[in-house]
C-alpha cells in the first residue's frame, strides 16, 4: 500500500510536466503568437519564469518522490526516529536562494515595464500623435479620435484635447481602428468604474481607473481584427462589453477616417445639392 502512494505522487508531476509539454499543439497556451514588439517581450518575461519554476518543481518532485520511495522500503519497525529542532543554515539557504531569484527577475523585467509602463519612455512622436481616447462605461467603449487634419504642437495641447472635446472630433463605439507598423498611444478612462481594456493577441492590457487618463503605448505587427474585451468585473454586464482593435496598413487607416468623418458631419443635403445638374430646378 506504501508504494502505491508512492506511485501517486511520482505519476501526477510526469502528468503536469507532460501536459505542459503539448499544450501548445493542443492551444491550451497562448491565444496566438504575440502581434506586437511589446506582447513579444512580455512572452519571454512568461517563458523565464515559466523556466525558473519548472526547473524548482522538478528538482522538487524528484526529491518528494526518492524520499517516498525510500521510506516505502524501510521495514515495518524501522527503530527510533530522527528528531531534530531543524538546521539554521538550511532556512538561510531556503531564504537567500528565492530572495536573489526574485531580485534577478524584478530588475530583469525593468527594461520592458519600463517601455510599457512609464510613458517618459514613450517616442514623443507618439505622444504628439494620440490615435484617440478611449472611454470604458457599462457596458461598451466610446472612442473619440481627433480630426485627421488635426496636428499637436506640444504635450499641452495634446492635454488640453483630452481635457475638452473639440467640435471636429470623430467619434464611433467598440471598434477601434489603429494604423500598423508604428508605435502608437491611446488615452485610456472610465466614465463609471473601474474597468480594464485587454487585447489578448497584441498582449496589452490596463486598468481603466475612474478620474484618471492613462496612456497606452502599442504597436501592432499585423493586419486584422482582434478581440477587445473588459478584463475586470464591472457589473451585470461585464460579460458583453466586447469590442474590437481593426489594424490596418498607414493608408487604409486614413481612409477609415476620412469616410468617418464624411458620415459624421453629413448634413443629409449638402450631397443632394452638389450631385443635381446645373438645369435641374
Amino acid at each position: 500500500m506504501k508504494k502505491f502512494w508512492v506511485f501517486v505522487f511520482i505519476l501526477w508531476p510526469i502528468i503536469a510536466v507532460a501536459s505542459c509539454v503539448i499544450a501548445p499543439s493542443q492551444h491550451w497556451w497562448f491565444p496566438g503568437a504575440a502581434q506586437s514588439p511589446i506582447g513579444k517581450r512580455i512572452d519571454d518575461l512568461f517563458y523565464m519564469i515559466l523556466i525558473i519554476v519548472a526547473i524548482v518543481f522538478v528538482a522538487t518532485e524528484v526529491a518528494l518522490g526518492y524520499v517516498l520511495w525510500r521510506g516505502a522500503r524501510e521495514t515495518e519497525s524501522p527503530g527510533r526516529a530522527l528528531f531534530t529542532h531543524g538546521s539554521h543554515s538550511l532556512e538561510v539557504i531556503w531564504t537567500i536562494v528565492p530572495a536573489g531569484v526574485l531580485l534577478f527577475i524584478a530588475l530583469y523585467q525593468l527594461d520592458t515595464w519600463a517601455d510599457y509602463r512609464v510613458k517618459e519612455t514613450y517616442p514623443m512622436e507618439s505622444r504628439l500623435a494620440p490615435i484617440a481616447e478611449v472611454t470604458a462605461r457599462q457596458f461598451e467603449w466610446r472612442l473619440r479620435y481627433p480630426a485627421p487634419s488635426r496636428k499637436f504642437q506640444s504635450l499641452a495641447a495634446v492635454d488640453n484635447w483630452l481635457k475638452k472635446p473639440q467640435p471636429d472630433d470623430l467619434y464611433a463605439v467598440n471598434e477601434l481602428h489603429v494604423p500598423t507598423g508604428r508605435t502608437i498611444v491611446i488615452h485610456l478612462r472610465s466614465g463609471d468604474v473601474q474597468h480594464a481594456f485587454f487585447v489578448p493577441n497584441i498582449r496589452v492590457k490596463q486598468d481603466a481607473v475612474p478620474g484618471l487618463v492613462i496612456p497606452i503605448l502599442f504597436e501592432v505587427l499585423q493586419p486584422g481584427p482582434y478581440e477587445w474585451v473588459c478584463a475586470e468585473l464591472c457589473g451585470w454586464g461585464h460579460y458583453k462589453m466586447k469590442a474590437r482593435v481593426i489594424a490596418q496598413p498607414k493608408d487604409d487607416y486614413e481612409a477609415y477616417l476620412k469616410q468617418l468623418e464624411r458620415e459624421q458631419f453629413d448634413d443629409g443635403v449638402s450631397n443632394r445639392v452638389a450631385a443635381k445638374s446645373p438645369t435641374e430646378k
